[in-house]
This record gives C-alpha cells, sequence and structure tokens, in this order.
C-alpha cells in the first residue's frame, strides 16, 4: 500500500508541475513585454495575463511541493531546476516575435486552459487543487477574449496585420498538439480522479479556434509533424535563454522569496 501510494503521490506532484510550469514560463514571456507594447494599454493588458499566470504557478508550486514532502518551497521549484527538469509543453515558451505571434500563442494557450480549468474545477478529487482551478478559470475566460479579438482585430485587418496573423498561425500550430497529449504521470493522475483528461476539451477548443478563425478570415495549417518534448525536459535553445534571465536573481542572491 505504501508503495501505490508513494507512486501516486510522485504521479501528483509531477502532473502538477506541468500545469504550474506552463503557467510560469508563459507568464515570463508575456513579463518581456512590459515597455514594449504596442499601446500603454495593451502593456498594462500583458503586465496582468503574466501576474494572473505567475499567481496559479505560485498557487500550484506550493502544492505541488506539499505533496512531494521534501521541503521545496515555490521558489525552489520556480527557479533552482535545470532546464531538463522543467515539464512545461513547448507552445508556452515559444519566443514572443511579434505582437500577432504573441497573441495566437495566448489565444491557443487560454482556448485550451479555460475549459480545463472548468473541468479540474467541477471534478477534481484534490480540493486544493480544484479552489486553484476555480479562480484560474475566471482569469483564463479573460485572456481568451483578449487575445481572441486581437487574432480577430488582426486577422481581419489590413493586408500587413493579415499577413503576420497568418504567419504567426503558421508558426505555432504544430505546436499545440502537444497540449492533448496525456504524460505518464498525468495518466496516473487522471486514473486517481486528480486531473481530467486533456481530450476532453479538445471539441471545445476546436470549437473556440474554428470561431475566432472564421471570423479573423485564417486557415488552419496542415501540420504533418506536430511539435512535442517538451513534457520530458526537451526543450529548444529559446528556454535556456529564458531560464537564464528567469533564474538569474535567485541564483545570484540565493534565499530572496516572492
Amino acid at each position: 500500500m505504501r508503495s501505490a501510494a508513494t507512486s501516486m503521490e510522485a504521479a501528483g506532484f509531477r502532473a502538477i508541475l506541468e500545469l504550474a510550469d506552463d503557467g510560469l514560463i508563459l507568464g515570463h514571456r508575456l513579463s518581456e513585454w512590459c515597455g514594449h507594447a504596442p499601446t500603454l494599454e495593451e502593456d498594462l493588458a500583458l503586465a496582468n495575463m503574466g501576474l494572473d499566470l505567475l499567481g496559479q504557478a505560485r498557487a500550484l508550486y506550493a502544492h505541488a511541493g506539499a505533496i512531494e514532502g521534501k521541503g521545496r518551497s515555490e521558489d525552489d521549484l520556480a527557479f533552482l531546476r535545470r532546464e531538463r527538469d522543467y515539464c512545461n509543453c513547448l507552445l508556452v515558451a515559444r519566443p514572443n516575435g511579434d505582437f500577432a505571434v504573441t497573441m495566437a500563442r495566448q489565444l491557443y494557450f487560454s482556448a485550451f486552459m479555460e475549459p480545463y480549468w472548468h473541468e479540474i474545477a467541477a471534478h477534481s478529487s484534490d480540493e486544493t487543487l480544484a479552489g486553484i482551478a476555480a479562480k484560474a478559470e475566471k482569469e483564463m475566460a479573460y485572456h481568451l477574449r483578449h487575445s481572441g479579438e486581437w487574432v480577430i482585430r488582426l486577422g481581419d485587418g489590413t493586408d500587413e496585420s493579415a499577413a503576420r496573423m497568418q504567419a504567426a498561425i503558421d508558426e505555432l500550430h504544430r505546436y499545440t498538439g502537444e497540449m492533448f497529449l496525456a504524460s505518464p504521470a498525468r495518466l496516473e493522475a487522471i486514473a486517481a480522479g486528480l486531473l481530467p483528461d486533456p481530450e476532453t476539451v479538445r471539441a471545445a477548443w476546436d470549437q473556440t479556434i474554428a470561431m475566432v478563425f472564421s471570423a479573423a478570415d485564417l486557415t488552419v495549417p496542415d501540420v504533418r509533424v506536430p511539435q512535442t518534448g517538451g513534457r520530458e525536459g526537451l526543450h529548444g535553445e529559446d528556454m535556456g535563454h529564458l531560464l537564464a534571465e528567469l533564474q538569474f536573481m535567485q541564483r545570484a542572491y540565493p534565499g530572496q522569496t516572492w
């Protein structure tokens, strides 16, 4: 019994870490827009969305650390792991690119996470995780609305904005399939009722993307080889540069807290 319980705890820790890493890395990407967004209002909006994601990550890291039971804090998990230890999906670590790329990335992610958080809040056997999800669902609904409006605005705008948005979609669509793949840890968490199967929200995601793309006059790319590996810690060069910036203060001045 103890061995089975230990295995389930390890799976739960890893599965929650996946969610936390997604939030941390995408939140950091959005923070890179501070002072560089096309308008002051958008500068504030991107910063607030980044703070939403960092808040979600912080709650998830704290919960994961409690499950792990090794005394690691949210700061330890966020800042003091090596690149291969991060299990975020590849999509969230993609560089910001131009504004079209950032909005397309946010649309893809929030269109998945809004219904996924809803399922966690409604059905998770973990009360703490369900509580985190209930708050996160509301935040992601705003992210989805905001990014969707921008994708439509740019896709259905000038020739230049439409071309840039279609180019962003062509670049990022190959990374979306990984969100629906369940890692071994997540499969155990699904079996235990901790998390829902990502496939349960695919229909909702497809419907949202189709609706936005139709309004934006965008074409869904034909992806023959999806890009995966983030859940296994197989990240590209961009992730290393991101972590060098993200972790600098904590490694230069150990013991700092959020």
